[in-house]
């Protein structure tokens, strides 16, 4: 997405919804780093209803639209389960830190993924500044694969990082759109 597109975007909406963006995103951000389980454990919980949730619409879809409706049935029924086991069955504790170290592990698969192609592009001519950072993102996710709890924990802290950022932003963009 370009910073045009982004612009184009917020120009549409009212300031002050960018406002409350931004001031939320600033909120979960600080809370992710002075209280990193409750708010990650409420993270995940609200993911979890809202699965729920997604699951029972598109199963009420079908009813309208029945195009593709064995893949909509059963995405609609992963939903459901999946929301039932983050808020029902596991504890969204428990289930937080499921997703943060699934999380981990699926960065470091990515990590590994990329640092293939780098490598493989730098063979190809793209230079070895390419080959470089394909060995070091094929390091770093094989060290996230296999820390991932470690890993987990620490991706929380860049996204609490990536929010206050980002909500920083969001409401100076707000005021400027006033």
């Amino acid at each position: 997405m370009t910073a045009n597109t982004v612009q184009q975007q917020t120009q549409e909406l009212p300031w002050w919804l960018v406002l409350i963006d931004g001031i939320a995103a600033i909120i979960i951000g600080i809370l992710l780093f002075t209280n990193t389980a409750a708010t990650v454990g409420t993270l995940v919980l609200f993911l979890g209803i809202y699965w729920l949730i997604k699951g029972i619409i598109i199963l009420i879809g079908i009813f309208q639209d029945r195009a593709a409706w064995g893949w909509k049935l059963f995405i609609g029924i992963l939903s459901i389960l999946a929301g039932l086991i983050v808020t029902v069955g596991m504890g969204f504790f428990a289930a937080a830190l499921m997703v943060t170290t699934t999380f981990a592990i699926v960065i470091g698969i990515w990590g590994v993924v990329i640092g293939i192609m780098e490598i493989i592009s730098a063979f190809r001519g793209e230079g070895w500044g390419v080959g470089i950072l394909g060995v070091i993102s094929i390091v770093f996710g094989i060290y996230i694969m296999a820390n991932p709890m470690v890993s987990g924990f620490a991706l929380v802290y860049v996204a609490a990082i990536f929010a206050v950022v980002g909500g920083i932003i969001a409401v100076v963009q707000a005021f400027r759109l006033r």
